[in-house]
């Protein structure tokens, strides 16, 4: 009967999404590539000769959109949701406007440093963050909504005939635990830097990777996000007070991308769910390469300058000015992910 009612919900949930199984956005803010290095730099990252472009609201224009698709994957699951990505049919990569995929599997990191555990949800609203994202970067928001409502998306979600989409539905019961939970958001202050190796794809998917349902796949990109929890009215003076940051990320080993994410609280439709007072309304995104490279940022001089903690500069912290009060609601809160099934084009999200 639970198992009925669970295929109820994702039919009506995912009527509009049909699982959403890949789903991001992006509509196009102007972006510059810097001919002095490979760092490719949003229009409205500021810098002597670059000013901010705002919307009448005085928010920062969006450089991409985002789409992500939040999953409560079952225990034991893991391996066998991951292989239905793996193995499934999709030309995401040959669509226009399409930058970046990869599936997000949450993970934890040991204090001492010494590892990564399995993200074990605790509390209800804990999960719906869930333990798994689908993660994917589009130029313009259009090339998003063209893609959801074209051809492409139907192949991949199961959507070619009615038992081909029963199936998928059905299936997705034995492996969640409820519907997927869409979010979207503007990508605000990107940078990128060009892949050193691109995954290869065959027909716009992976498909070099053994995906046998018991194994997980392997880790291709460690994501450090911290969500803020921002206020309406606090937007404006938040995204200036993260564009006058002196930024030295792309100088970094490792460093794939980063982009500031703001929640769209417009979106509709796809399945798209109100947002909660305890969601966050931005989120910082870094990229890496592999958790090595995260660590390194983080106990290296870089991160200690961007976040106003340089142990070398004692005589400038002694003039320093104080902190700026905080223009979030509560504290921010760090999530930290393994990314797989990385898809991504030749100049990088």
């Amino acid at each position: 009967m639970r198992s009925c009612l669970l295929v109820t919900a994702l039919v009506s949930s995912l009527a509009g999404t049909a699982l959403c199984f890949s789903g991001s956005t992006l509509p196009n803010q102007r972006t510059t590539s810097l001919s002095s290095s490979s760092v490719s730099v949003s229009s409205v990252v500021k810098d002597d000769d670059v000013q901010l472009e705002l919307t009448e609201k005085g928010l920062l224009k969006r450089d991409r959109y985002v789409a992500t698709n939040r999953f409560a994957v079952r225990a034991g699951k893991e391996a066998k949701f991951e292989a239905r990505w793996a193995n499934r049919q999709s030309r995401l990569a040959t669509l226009d406007g399409f930058r970046y995929f990869h599936l997000m599997r949450r993970v934890t990191l040991n204090d001492d440093g010494s590892g990564i555990n399995t993200y074990q949800p605790g509390e209800a609203k804990e999960e719906k963050m869930g333990n798994y994202v689908s993660f994917t970067i589009w130029e313009r928001k259009s090339d998003f909504s063209a893609w959801r409502t074209g051809d492409a998306f139907k192949e991949a979600h199961g959507g070619t005939s009615i038992g081909a989409f029963m199936s998928t539905m059905i299936n997705s019961a034995l492996v969640l635990k409820g519907p997927p939970r869409p979010a979207f958001y503007d990508g605000l202050l990107m940078q990128s830097v060009p892949p050193t190796s691109i995954p290869e794809t065959e027909n716009g998917w992976r498909t070099n990777l053994v995906a046998d349902g018991v194994t997980n796949l392997p880790a291709e990109c460690f994501v450090a996000c911290n969500q803020f929890f921002v206020p309406t009215e606090n937007g404006p003076a938040f995204e200036k007070r993260w564009a006058d940051r002196e930024s030295k990320l792309a100088e970094c080993e490792g460093f794939v991308a980063f982009g500031m994410m703001r929640r769209d609280g417009t979106a509709k439709g796809h399945g798209t769910s109100p947002m909660g007072m305890d969601e966050p309304t931005y989120m910082s995104t870094t990229i890496w390469s592999d958790r090595a490279a995260f660590e390194s940022w983080k106990n290296g001089n870089a991160f200690r300058q961007s976040h106003g903690t340089n142990k070398d500069d004692d005589a400038a912290k002694e003039k320093k000015p104080a902190a700026p009060a905080p223009l979030w609601s509560k504290p921010p809160s760090p999530i930290f992910y393994e990314g797989t099934l990385v898809i991504t084009k030749e100049e990088g999200p």
